[in-house]
């Protein structure tokens, strides 16, 4: 299996997890998944390991599921799923910085949110495009809604539109944007604090932070995810979403079914 993901850890004790796969814009097929997933416990795992930077390879951070080969790879259809990538990341004891640079569609978005820290680039845009091929951000939601105020929740999760990292900032999907060349001594800058901090005190403020304080406990955020996970497979299963996936692959306007009800 050809790496989609490359995994480094610093001398410093910072570890970088880069989504790999510019070939096909770091799209989310169950092997990228499977092979975040482990890199992400290899982090958690590693005694050396007190903070964490997920970043991508290539002009775009992530866009989203992976369509063109969702009949083979995609991340509702066994194995591990994005649901499991992101309950790994909100359950991991170490901080996560998400170093953000150019665009982030749909499932990149939750990626971005279920991390402690998120740093773009000025010239880093972002949308919730589930809506334009048919489905729901069913999944993403338990991580993206808890950060956002909810008129932009309702904007940009309805209409799909592209926004721009001061927007991203704004309704709370990143920590701070700033200008291209800036982007890596920000994150470095958070990492160098991040580090500082004792390893026991930085998991327990993160499960304070995580805790019945912030109206979610771990056995509720599981509960929600299967229950999300499950509504995302029914969207995928719908004819809309065949619609909506075929007319992506043949880059054409799609032709909505009649009806949005029939999910055979």
């Amino acid at each position: 299996m050809d790496p989609l993901i490359t995994y480094d850890v610093g001398a410093d004790g910072v570890a970088t997890v880069t989504l790999d796969s510019p070939h096909n814009r770091n799209a989310l097929s169950r092997a990228l998944l499977a092979q975040l997933h482990g890199a992400l416990a290899d982090a958690c795992a590693d005694a050396r390991v007190r903070a964490i930077v997920l970043t991508a390879a290539g002009p775009v951070f992530c866009s989203g599921a992976d369509l063109k080969g969702r009949d083979r790879d995609t991340p509702q259809a066994g194995g591990i799923g994005l649901a499991d990538v992101l309950r790994q990341l909100t359950g991991c004891p170490k901080p996560l910085v998400a170093r953000v640079a150019g665009r982030a569609r749909a499932g990149g978005l939750g990626l971005i949110a279920a991390c402690d820290l998120a740093v773009g680039a000025d010239s880093a845009d972002f949308a919730f495009s589930e809506v334009r091929i048919g489905v729901v951000p069913a999944v993403i939601s338990a991580v993206c809604l808890p950060l956002m105020d909810r008129r932009s929740a309702q904007e940009l999760l309805l209409t799909g539109a592209v926004f721009d990292a001061a927007r991203a900032v704004r309704c709370g999907l990143l920590t701070t944007s700033v200008p291209d060349d800036a982007l890596d001594a920000t994150v470095t800058s958070f990492t160098e604090q991040l580090v500082r901090g004792g390893p026991a005190a930085l998991a327990g403020t993160k499960a304070l932070l995580d805790g019945p304080a912030a109206h979610t406990t771990a056995d509720g955020r599981a509960a929600l995810m299967a229950e999300l996970q499950e509504l995302s497979r029914t969207y995928f299963a719908s004819a809309e979403a065949r619609e909506g996936t075929a007319a992506f692959r043949e880059r054409r306007s799609p032709v909505w079914p009649a009806t949005t009800t029939d999910w055979s």
